[in-house]
């Protein structure tokens, strides 16, 4: 067997884990069966839970069999949050969203034909174990093994105990029902290892106690780092909101340019978590990024990789291309109107109705002017384009062969700003 510890520990997946020396033996010995929970609590998973994708595929391609459960019970309660309580969603959406997020996940581990050794995935939903629970079952066999004192001193469970909103016992109630996860899978699939976030360290270590209590076995746990901005800010958002792989939810083009648009100092640190490249592949385009940052290669490396990860090499071709003809380095007539217009909307986008203004007006009404005489302006020097073609006349409106497919007309101004213009209905 690899030693897949020491290759996570590279990549710096690892924050915490309970005896490391006994789990790379454990890990050494033979294949093991681990897993990671998904909650449905949305009904995409976001670009924050890549990182487990990532132990998750590190880990199956060491040998070892992954199981994934999608929460159809956890997700009708919710992992408390340090602030306010969850808003809890009805049983038919949450079932829903099960089955959307076990065919999110599938893809990622997906066994290549070619491949031997590999174990294929077990997919599972806690709601199977937990729903047939009666409330004296819960109690008697599972509630008794968990001590209060314990339970309190989790994070989010103190923060929320200090604040105005408090916590309701269906909350706090959550590390029994995901402890209790661990004890099932351990009994149906001879899972020893669980892997999940930071934040999810109590949790997980509350599985290890009750596994321990009741079966008298060993078991496994290590978390992955909370990753983070360097401007302080949330990971995982754009100005539109989160970073969804639901491609219907965040474009594939959105999604392309999240991870080319980060900061230098965010993508190289993110660079070793979330790519599969060599060590040495990953050093050469960290030391690239230092040199000339202005080249944007570990930006360019993240999104590539990840976008062929997420969305396949399709989407990977039309994001790439959308954002070269957005700059006039490849024909807008060659990119389908769905990602023209995933491209756009992102860029930001007004749309007209009735006439079609002069070009100066749609400059300024895109925001890529900020006056009509400051349109003109820009004109005149040289530095408005529609479609890609540098514009002449400021006065005139742009010709009815001018629509691209999807009803749509593009704006640059210089060479990075650039808005979309889509056509409203006719009256």
């Amino acid at each position: 067997m690899t030693d897949v510890i020491s290759e996570l520990h590279r990549r710096g997946l690892i924050a915490q884990s309970t005896d490391e020396d006994a789990l790379r033996a454990h890990l050494a010995a033979a294949p093991v069966a681990f897993y990671a929970g998904f909650d449905p609590t949305a009904p995409s998973l976001h670009v924050g839970h890549l990182l487990q994708f990532m132990v998750l595929r590190a880990l199956q391609r060491a040998g070892h069999r992954p199981v994934v459960l999608v929460g159809g019970a956890t997700g009708l309660i919710g992992d408390p949050r340090p602030t306010a309580e969850r808003q809890l969603n009805d049983r038919r959406t949450v079932a829903g969203w099960v089955d959307s997020i076990r065919s999110q996940v599938a893809p990622f581990l997906e066994v290549p034909a070619a491949e031997e050794g590999l174990a294929a995935p077990v997919y599972v939903d806690n709601l199977e174990w937990t729903a047939p629970l009666s409330a004296i079952d819960f109690l008697r066999d599972i509630g008794k093994h968990f001590r209060v004192g314990r339970m309190l001193a989790k994070e989010a469970v103190a923060a929320r105990l200090n604040s105005e909103a408090g916590i309701s016992y269906t909350e706090f109630s959550y590390q029994i029902l995901q402890a209790n996860d661990y004890r099932e899978l351990f009994r149906r699939h001879g899972v020893t290892l669980q892997t999940g976030g930071s934040d999810q360290w109590g949790n997980l270590t509350a599985g290890i106690d009750l596994v321990r209590r009741t079966e008298g076995a060993t078991v496994h746990a290590l978390s992955t780092p909370l990753v983070t901005k360097s401007d302080g800010t949330k990971f995982g958002k754009s100005e539109g909101g989160a970073v969804w792989l639901d491609p219907t939810l965040t474009s594939p083009y959105a999604f392309f340019q999240f991870w080319l648009n980060a900061e230098d100092a965010d993508a190289r640190a993110w660079l070793p978590l979330y790519s599969e490249r060599p060590a040495e592949d990953v050093a050469a385009l960290v030391a690239e990024s230092l040199e000339r940052p202005a080249a944007r290669a570990v930006q360019r490396a993240l999104a590539e990789e990840l976008t062929l990860l997420v969305h396949g090499p399709d989407e990977l071709r039309q994001a790439e291309a959308a954002g070269r003809a957005l700059f006039g380095r490849e024909d807008l007539t060659a990119l389908g109107p769905e990602t023209l217009g995933a491209a756009l909307t992102e860029a930001g986008s007004v749309t007209v109705d009735g006439e079609v203004p002069t070009v100066a007006a749609l400059l300024q009404l895109t925001g890529l002017a900020s006056s009509l005489s400051d349109a003109r302006r820009t004109v005149k020097e040289g530095g408005a384009y529609l479609n890609n073609e540098r514009v002449t006349d400021p006065e005139a409106a742009p010709a009815e062969d001018a629509w691209l497919p999807g009803g749509w007309l593009v704006l640059r101004r210089g060479k990075r700003a650039v808005a979309g213009v889509r056509r409203g209905p006719a009256v």
